[in-house]
């Protein structure tokens, strides 16, 4: 890679290269805005991995800023000594420390900050709703200085730049769009109005940093809604934020009406934003940084020769691997541990309140799940290659057990080769390559197109036995489900059947969806039908936004609160919520209404003596996020 590892120098800070973890929400903060040792030694994993520069987490710079009770704080000089803590570590690390100062404006919940938020205008957050408070001249005054005040912890705690969030729907963004700000005074209006709020920001913070402390700012730079700002107004704005001393902008989008712009599903093209960012680097006379969905350091190396950008973010990608910059500089690309932008650690943040990742179940708990070399090596045999089963034979093996696998199909994968089939889930191959790069590199056993049955496991003697025989399909207690016209998942994922024009899915969860959306791909008519009253719940919402608009641009029909009564050669009769009767003629028929555990070995198999672990789906049918999770932690615990 001939530019990705060259140093950069923003003012007196030098970064040993062009990539970058931009602010990412760990949620590992406690409710006092205090730090633990989760909090500091996630930051030092990141830093220790090799990028030139970790920014830290947005830090609220008033108490009704924060977007929620586990948001990173800096309106008071007691958070000092825990931020201090963090930079040291990541500058031991070889990181240069940053951090990112912000305030939410209208974006949270009155009952997070116990009164109405501020906002530049009377017009409630479109995702949150409720009552806003516009901010008067004084109000606005207050903040200002508030961003001031936090820069001025930043230098007293270590870091060496600091960023001013004006992106994703947060107060300054608010301000700088008119899709926020309907203001008639100095702080509305054209751009020069609408900018004023940002421009008295940096020239406060560049008073309380002093002329050589290097200053970032990040921008929405489209916000894909009416009246919402665009590349060419975002470069306006930057042209007046550089004359207040700005040194670098980072290149995003989105805003609180469009947050699958701020963390790009697996739908979206990788490298998304680029183009935007190469016309405001174009237009600037300052660097610029990038993010959207750039996970291969090969493609951000180009990024940057073909000058589109001089930094590179990758923030899910240091969740997914934290070494990836390592990795990367010692030609180990096959050994890094892929984003496929699941979007899982969005979704466990916001169902769950931490956060998790997929294809890294340690994230958020790198102490507790270290992997420690065993102190009495066992005979460990799995039976199934799938994500669970593929996980717990590496770790396992790592550590120094001797593992075999195996696998009654003729390849490694299980029901992630099905998922990666579609064009816009082809980044899951990335996951299934990792997981046979450890296999082999830790010397797991494979046995291909083996059938295990209890015999086998009585020869081989194995003093554990892992089951991960997966799940087989339900289908539902109705007359014809023996019909011609029902084709299986991988019938119609491999494509082994022929061309069919007319089909009906059974069951709206993300499996019927995907299905829905790879068949209407082939100039296939296709029907959902769901007995709940909306489709693809489960879905990370993101994800579930920008699918359901992709199956409304396929003009997928979708029927919901409708019942499958009966399944012929020719049709599929249904009821509906009333009880009505209605045929559909279709020449083809997916049931996807979900799966059961592949369990007959266990209870076989408990009675030869081995320690027997059930995992994955053969225990209970979940996702890949669980199963993979399931297989790190028994593949510690052996």
């Amino acid at each position: 890679m001939k530019k990705l590892f060259t140093p950069f120098q923003i003012k007196k800070c030098r970064l040993k290269n062009r990539i970058v973890m931009p602010p990412l929400a760990s949620f590992l903060i406690e409710d006092d805005g205090s730090y633990s040792e989760k909090t500091i030694e996630h930051y030092r994993r990141r830093a220790a991995g090799g990028p030139g520069m970790v920014i830290m987490e947005a830090h609220g710079v008033s108490p009704e800023g924060i977007v929620s009770n586990h948001q990173a704080r800096i309106y008071d000089d007691r958070f000092i000594e825990g931020l201090s803590k963090i930079a040291h570590v990541m500058k031991s690390e070889g990181a240069v420390p940053a951090i990112q100062i912000h305030h939410a404006g209208r974006q949270v919940p009155s009952r997070v900050i116990n009164r109405k938020p501020f906002a530049p205008s009377p017009l409630p957050c479109p995702a949150i709703k409720g009552d806003v408070e516009p901010l008067t001249f004084d109000g606005i005054q207050a903040i200002v200085h508030a961003f001031g005040q936090a820069a001025s912890r930043v230098v007293q705690a270590g870091f060496e730049l600091i960023e001013i969030h004006g992106a994703h729907g947060y107060l300054i963004n608010q301000f700088l769009s008119r899709f926020s700000n309907i203001r008639e005074d100095e702080y509305g209006g054209n751009i020069t109005g609408r900018t004023r709020f940002a421009r008295e920001i940096v020239r406060e913070v560049r008073k309380q940093v002093g002329d050589n402390f290097p200053i970032s700012f990040k921008i929405s730079a489209q916000e894909f809604v009416p009246k919402g700002l665009t590349t060419e107004e975002s470069i306006e704005i930057l042209k007046q934020l550089v004359e207040e001393s700005i040194d670098i902008v980072q290149v995003s989008a989105g805003n609180d009406a469009t947050p699958e712009w701020i963390c790009q599903p697996m739908f979206m093209k990788q490298a998304c934003l680029v183009d935007s960012a190469a016309k405001i680097k174009r237009a600037l006379n300052i660097p610029v940084m990038v993010v959207g969905r750039i996970n291969d350091p090969r493609m951000a190396d180009v990024i940057i020769i073909e000058e589109k950008a001089d930094l590179i973010c990758m923030g899910r990608g240091l969740l997914a691997d934290p070494e990836l910059p390592m990795k990367a500089e010692q030609g180990r690309l096959d050994d890094i541990r892929k984003c496929i932008a699941c979007n899982t650690c969005m979704q466990s943040i916001f169902r769950k309140g931490r956060i998790e990742c997929l294809v890294n179940p340690r994230l958020g708990r790198e102490k507790e799940m270290e992997l420690l070399p065993t102190p009495s090596p066992k005979k460990v045999m799995v039976v199934g290659g799938g994500p669970a089963g593929l996980n717990v034979a590496w770790v396992a093996a790592k550590r120094g057990h001797d593992v075999s696998l195996f696998e009654r199909e003729p390849s490694l994968g299980g029901q992630l080769v099905l998922g990666s089939i579609s064009s816009y889930k082809n980044e899951i191959l990335s996951l299934i390559g990792f997981q046979k790069k450890q296999i082999e590199k830790y010397g797991v056993k494979c046995h291909l197109n083996t059938d295990v049955t209890v015999d086998m496991i009585r020869v081989q003697d194995p003093d554990v036995v892992v089951l991960a025989t997966g799940s087989i399909p339900i289908m539902p207690p109705v007359e014809g489900t023996d019909s011609p016209i029902i084709l299986s998942i991988p019938q119609i994922l491999n494509g082994i059947k022929k061309t069919i024009k007319n089909t009906v899915i059974i069951g709206g969860g993300a499996t019927g969806c995907e299905i829905a959306l790879h068949l209407s791909g082939q100039e296939c008519h296709v029907t959902i039908v769901e007995m709940l009253p909306k489709i693809g719940t489960q879905i990370e919402s993101m994800t579930r936004k920008v699918m359901l608009q992709r199956l409304r641009d396929c003009h997928v029909e979708i029927l919901t609160e409708h019942r499958l009564r009966k399944v012929t050669d020719l049709s599929v009769i249904l009821n509906d919520k009333q009880g009505k009767e209605i045929t559909l003629t279709c020449d083809s028929v997916v049931i996807a209404t979900g799966t059961s555990p592949n369990n007959k070995l266990f209870d076989q198999v408990k009675s030869l003596g081995p320690k027997v672990y059930q995992i994955g789906d053969c225990r209970e049918a979940r996702s890949a996020k669980e199963a993979i999770f399931e297989g790190f932690s028994i593949g510690i615990a052996i």
